[in-house]
């Protein structure tokens, strides 16, 4: 028996085959093979194509079953993690109304703030555990602001894994985490939110039901299931944005675990037992994957959205064509820490919340053409996005968070020993680099819904540590460099 897991993200789809009585990974493919596109009209704009998504899913899905060599009809159940706070809008035929409006833009940041001030700051802290500010719901009301032709034809208001669901059942539906990503729940009702979709204008009617993160949430259907070359009705039994799955896969369940990627953006993830939030919204707090009304556990949430795109910026136009991130990393072992002076700033991916949703842009400051090289370029660039992980971490501390061991996967920016070192020598931590990553944890949590194992722990099983990263022993450049780096980020924004 097998499980089928999908990472669906803004860069590519992820598909993994799992054995179900072993927990052994099979087969992990990606779709495409180099990144996704995004459709920016406008400064601050990025969208995605849904049906983009969708293909590349269903290539990942055939690719993981062939790669895996196994017949397609022994797959027990799908799981689901996917971009968070995405907007995709389909009529009453299921059919996409508009290019997707993604995590990473900020046309709606006003939107969001006039609806913080209006229905009152303890009001959506206490109740929302975060400002409207930027997200799903604030991107639907842009919607219904600039699009009303098209926001009438709304049938119903999806997550960017709602749809892919959809598109594997044709039914409809979401979760608790997913409306809690969105700011669609109130946590003090322990319903829909309904203050702030009157404040909108908005009926509830287009958001989909109700069904459990983990649990049977919806069949495939068997037209799908015979392309696939899936049995019918195998369940689709666990959904999650990207970042509590991640943790759910990294084994970060329980309070004080926390865990961290580097992709296209950067995220820092603690779990805590109660419901907290930051008065500035620069943490966003959200339902984790085995959240309960009775038991809470939430996720709090740092997000950089210049770090993974930065440097991939860097690999495409600095190094040399056809360079790998491998091959960065040696170029860059000779530089010394501080890069010599050259210290960028990463911020060239949108509105950053943890500085209170400015879109402030990147930086590379004091660049001297007689003394660094694209080397340096590199480092920096890498260095700039480890130090804006410390600047964010210290948020989370003042929540409360204080963890001695950070937790990563081993397909992200921590794979980098600068990167992840940085990071260890500045926080004074152990970073556990796991054998693991998205797909393969949806993969494992849609055996718990499918009933093939009894709890989320049991399913995770033992998790293989790749690699340890540790505090250099030298730690005083490390604190030079970020304090010198710290520096230019409060300039930035102040202005």
């Amino acid at each position: 028996m097998y499980l089928l897991g999908l990472d669906v993200g803004s860069s590519s789809v992820k598909a993994a085959i799992v054995d179900a009585s072993s927990g052994k990974a099979l087969s992990l493919v990606q779709q495409p093979a180099i990144e996704m596109g995004m459709i920016s009209k406008f400064p601050g704009w990025a969208e995605q194509h849904p049906e983009v998504w969708w293909t590349n899913t269903v290539t990942a899905i055939k690719k993981a079953i062939g790669k895996a060599g196994i017949n397609g009809t022994d797959i027990a159940s799908i799981g689901i993690a996917y971009q968070m706070h995405g907007l995709v809008l389909v009529d009453d035929q299921l059919s996409v109304l508009r290019p997707a409006i993604i995590w990473c833009d900020s046309r709606a940041v006003e939107i969001g703030q006039h609806a913080f001030d209006a229905l009152g700051n303890n009001h959506c802290l206490s109740n929302y555990l975060n400002s409207p500010g930027n997200f799903t719901a604030s991107k639907l009301k842009w919607v219904k602001e600039n699009e009303s032709d098209l926001f009438s034809k709304i049938h119903k208001v999806l997550l960017p894994g709602d749809y892919i669901a959809m598109m594997l059942s044709g039914v409809c539906n979401t979760t608790i985490t997913g409306l809690s990503e969105g700011i669609f729940w109130d946590f003090q009702q322990h319903s829909i939110a309904e203050n702030i979709l009157d404040h909108y204008g908005i009926s509830k009617s287009i958001l989909p039901s109700l069904v459990p993160s983990i649990g049977l949430q919806a069949k495939v259907k068997s037209s799908v299931a015979q392309d696939l070359g899936l049995s019918n009705n195998i369940p689709v039994s666990y959904r999650a944005g990207d970042q509590p799955n991640n943790a759910l896969s990294l084994g970060v369940l329980q309070p004080n675990q926390v865990a961290a990627t580097g992709g296209t953006s950067g995220v820092v993830y603690g779990v805590v037992d109660k419901l907290i939030y930051d008065n500035e919204s620069r943490i966003n707090s959200f339902a984790h994957v085995n959240h309960t009304k009775e038991d809470p556990r939430i996720g709090a949430l740092l997000c950089i959205n210049g770090a993974g795109i930065q440097y991939a910026w860097m690999r495409k136009h600095i190094a040399r064509e056809g360079i790998a991130y491998a091959d960065m990393e040696k170029m860059i072992s000779d530089i010394p820490v501080g890069s010599d002076g050259l210290r960028i700033l990463p911020f060239g991916n949108g509105a950053e919340r943890m500085f209170n949703n400015k879109d402030v842009g990147a930086q590379i400051n004091n660049l001297q053409f007689n003394r660094h090289d694209g080397s340096h370029l590199c480092r920096a660039s890498l260095e700039g996005i480890a130090f804006s992980f410390i600047y964010g971490f210290q948020l989370l501390k003042d929540l409360g968070l204080d963890p001695e061991i950070v937790k990563a996967g081993n397909d992200n920016l921590f794979q980098s020993p600068v990167f992840s070192t940085t990071i260890a020598s500045l926080l004074d931590i152990e970073i556990e680099l796991v054998n693991t990553s998205g797909a393969i944890g949806a993969a494992k949590a849609s055996g718990v819904g499918a009933g093939n194992y009894a709890t989320i722990e049991e399913a995770v099983g033992k998790i293989s540590i790749d690699k340890n990263f540790y505090p250099d022993a030298y730690t005083e450049a490390y604190n030079d460099a970020y304090q010198l780096w710290k520096i230019d980020v409060e300039k930035l924004i102040e202005n």
